[in-house]
């Protein structure tokens, strides 16, 4: 059971880590290079982070969050579920709904650069806070 909090753990400061690296050092670079540069470098990152690094925490995170509270009691079940629900909501379908659209949009031309980075930033800092008050919510499950 530890190794399984542990890993929850490790899973949801992993997903943190990365959205909070592109919100506050990945896009303010991209912003201070020509728009055509930017779009270029964001197309090539969106197909190379499409990997098994990228989908263990990415969809590992709320599944073990779930599957740890489903295992243990008491106050810290309900953190792991508080967890899995905050990460599922504000990380999975965010990414889905509003950052994996523009990525494609971005894609195929028809979202440009000055438009898109505003926009997806500022989904991006909503996953990055979500998966944050996840990462806590598991820290403070593991009190218990």
């Amino acid at each position: 059971m530890t190794v399984l909090a542990l890993l929850t753990l490790v899973l949801h400061g992993a997903i943190a880590g990365l959205f909070y690296a592109f919100s506050m050092s990945v896009m303010p670079g991209l912003n201070a290079v020509e728009p055509a540069q930017a779009e270029a470098v964001m197309r090539s990152i969106n197909r190379k982070i499409l990997n098994p690094w990228l989908f263990l925490p990415f969809m590992g995170a709320p599944v073990a969050a779930l599957i740890t509270g489903l295992l243990t009691d008491g106050p810290a079940a309900t953190w792991y579920f508080v967890a899995a629900g905050v990460n599922f909501v504000g990380s999975f379908l965010v990414t889905v709904v509003a950052n994996v659209p523009m990525n494609n949009a971005l894609d195929q031309g028809t979202l440009p650069f000055a438009r898109y980075s505003p926009r997806w930033t500022a989904f991006n800092t909503l996953r990055t806070a979500a998966c944050f008050v996840s990462l806590v919510s598991v820290g403070i499950a593991l009190t218990y």
